[in-house]
């Protein structure tokens, strides 16, 4: 198995017309739509994040980082919230995508997989510090 991320991204079009959904049916769709990942056993994380505007950039374009406060300037996409999907194939976390609760102009998602311990040198000191760390935290 492997672990992938469906990123939920939007254009300002998306965000839009998402503010003119109603809310309740949003969370059922949502909801719904998670519990059928919990029961296929696929479910490993997820949350939705706030607006853009609540956040704020690094930029890490200059030797001293500059921090911009959202919202941001000019925006093709904004990253909405994720999921995580322990999977066989990506082939499978694609199929899982497509059945995400999201309609409409602006609105996507972007699968990606998530570098597991095997990715890197495992006789990295840094990398075998992680592992620890992810015991510790039961993230394993």
């Amino acid at each position: 198995m492997a672990k992938y991320m469906l990123i939920m991204r939007g254009t300002d079009e998306g965000v839009a017309a998402f503010r003119e959904l109603d809310v309740r049916e949003v969370i059922a769709a949502m909801g719904r739509y998670n519990e059928s990942m919990m029961q296929a056993g696929v479910l490993v994380g997820g949350e939705g994040l706030s607006d853009a505007d609540e956040g704020a950039v690094v930029d890490f374009s200059a030797e001293t980082p500059v921090v911009t406060d959202g919202p941001y300037g000019e925006t093709k996409e904004l990253f909405n919230g994720f999921w995580i999907l322990d999977v066989p194939t990506r082939d499978d976390a694609v199929e899982w995508a497509k059945r995400a609760p999201l309609h409409g102009a602006g609105n996507k998602i972007e699968v990606r997989r998530v570098n597991g311990p095997e990715d890197f040198p495992q006789d990295d000191e840094w990398i075998q510090k992680e592992a620890v760390w992810r015991e510790q935290l039961g993230t394993n």
